[in-house]
């Protein structure tokens, strides 16, 4: 049985990390807000964006951008995995990383096996679990979220693109979280290369009957070559805001059961201590009685 003195050291322990769990709650409670609204306001902008270019692609030929056309045969496979630079997260990377590991051993597993298969990894968490297992990985992002700014989505966009252009790798597929609420982040795993614009939805008929049409200047060609890095760059981004977001959405919600959990965990061991104490009250009252009876009956 625990004396009174390790309850006590315990009930201060418990205590302290209370402190803890309850301000990192408010910290990231803080940083939500803002981390919400910014990848709130990229989903517009990337959803037009892929929206445009779908509607380019429907009046060109697509095979003069490379990047927009697929292989015959897919031998190569960059998978770009987006997770936290901390713990203390709930499940938040071990989900993420484990979608990441089922997508590389399972659905590209014979390539995997053969060493086709390379990761880039974007966070300290996926980038210190794969190394360790020995995976192939290309290029890490080690601290990213720490400063996230919209350079480093810019650099993984290009050095993607660069790897795709020269043959290195032929699909590029992006696994991160998407913040949809504050109780649960949905994982999500989107191919990055090769480009598949959505279909055209500028081609709708009108009250009239007639399909509406746009005039691009210079040329639709020409515009898609601008809007191809483009519209990486800003996926690549948005995914990053979203793993960001939601990052901070389950930090919140593990720093807050905690704080609970301890909260139920201090009452469980305040009524130990006061048994306890009175257990210790109660021997010592009967010593003392003891000892009085003996010296009256002496």
């Amino acid at each position: 049985m625990a004396t009174l003195k390790d309850i006590r050291t315990r009930i201060k322990s418990i205590k302290s990390t209370q402190q803890v769990t309850k301000a990192m709650k408010m910290v990231s409670a803080a940083k939500l807000r803002r981390a919400q609204d910014s990848a709130i306001q990229a989903r517009p902008y990337a959803a037009k964006l892929k929206e445009m270019l779908g509607s380019l692609s429907s009046r060109v030929d697509t095979t003069l951008n490379p990047l927009l056309s697929a292989r015959e045969e897919v031998k190569k496979v960059l998978v770009v995995l987006i997770t936290a630079d901390r713990g203390l997260c709930g499940a938040f990377n071990a989900n993420i990383i484990k979608l990441a590991q089922k997508i590389v051993t399972e659905e590209y597993g014979d390539l995997y096996r053969e060493g086709n298969v390379e990761m880039l990894c974007a966070g300290t968490k996926g980038n210190d679990y794969f190394r360790k297992r020995g995976y192939a990985v290309a290029k890490a992002y080690p601290g990213v979220f720490q400063n996230l700014h919209f350079s480093v989505a810019k650099e993984i966009a290009e050095y993607a693109a660069e790897r795709y252009l020269t043959g290195e790798v032929d699909r590029v597929i992006m696994v991160y979280n998407e913040f949809k609420s504050v109780l649960a982040p949905t994982l999500k795993s989107e191919v990055l290369l090769p480009i598949s614009p959505e279909e055209d939805k500028d081609g709708k008929e009108d009250e009239k009957g007639s399909a509406s049409d746009y005039i691009y200047e210079p040329s639709p060609a020409s515009i898609i070559d601008v809007l191809v890095p483009k519209h990486l760059n800003t996926q690549v981004w948005r995914m990053m805001l979203e793993s960001n977001a939601a990052e901070h959405a389950s930090r919140m919600t593990a720093m807050d059961s905690a704080t609970e959990n301890a909260k139920e965990l201090l009452r469980v061991l305040n009524i130990s201590y006061n048994r306890a104490r009175q257990a210790a009250i109660t021997t010592e009252l009967s010593e003392i009685v003891a000892g009085a009876d003996a010296l009256q009956g002496e």
